[in-house]
């Protein structure tokens, strides 16, 4: 299953590049950020033996290069935007997002386009929480990062009918985020969303202790899941297992 998981995935690719190619922007600016387990998680019903066709492939396709838009106007540096390479990062954006609306409205698929961009609002809502004054709890800071990684993917579910796959995807994209957030704290990278968390924590709590947490509390949540459900096929399974570095219990 490992070496399908992977043929897909990079098919999928492929396919991104192929829609995304432009010379003089990939000249001056690395090819568009696609995340594989971000990937997995919109190939999981294909791969859990759901009925699939081009319009879903298409479909998938676009996902992708919405995120990789939202990507591309995430690496922005307030302080360099006058660059080359700045400039063109942010026509990056703007390019993926305009073949995104242009190969689902060639299809004719107009009700995706409404659906993905009420994700693309939802999602960009939750993002201006960072430059807002107002203290967030903990538990709305993990909706965000809920929000962040799995609104678009959601979506798209929701649209063919894909809704059981949601409580896998969305935990076992937030755990991914969380892990990675640990790990950008013990390294010394400190990102927006550290800074934030670390600002309303008290005195006597810290990231790593918090974060660490939830992501113990979202690994037992997730085990128990992989245990107990019958939706996914036994080698899906312990891929999403070997994905999050899980231990059975």
């Amino acid at each position: 299953m490992t070496t399908n998981v992977h043929k897909s995935i990079d098919q999928l690719k492929t396919s991104i590049i192929e829609q995304l190619q432009h010379n003089t922007l990939f000249k001056y600016i690395d090819e568009p950020m696609l995340i594989d387990n971000q990937l997995f998680y919109l190939l999981l019903p294909l791969l859990n033996g759901e009925n699939w066709n081009d319009d879903l492939t298409i479909s998938a396709i676009t996902v992708a290069m919405v995120h990789a838009s939202l990507a591309e106007h995430e690496k922005i540096d307030e302080y360099l935007a006058t660059s080359k390479e700045q400039q063109l990062t942010v026509l990056s954006g703007d390019f993926y997002s305009g073949r995104y609306y242009q190969m689902l409205a060639k299809a004719g698929n107009i009700l995706l386009i409404r659906e993905i961009s009420k994700g693309i609002v939802n999602r960009c809502e939750q993002q201006i929480k960072i430059y807002e004054m107002n203290p967030l709890s903990l538990t709305q800071w993990i909706d965000y990062i809920s929000t962040i990684e799995t609104e678009l993917i959601h979506k798209f579910y929701s649209f063919y009918e894909f809704g059981k796959y949601n409580r896998i995807m969305s935990k076992g994209l937030v755990l991914l985020r969380l892990k990675e957030e640990l790990i950008h704290y013990k390294t010394g990278r400190i990102t927006n969303f550290i800074k934030m968390v670390q600002s309303n924590l008290d005195s006597s709590e810290s990231f790593e202790q918090v974060i660490g947490q939830e992501v113990d509390k979202l690994n037992d949540q997730v085990n128990e899941y992989l245990q107990s459900s019958s939706l996914l096929k036994d080698d899906l399974k312990l891929y999403i297992m070997n994905q999050l570095e899980l231990v059975q219990k």
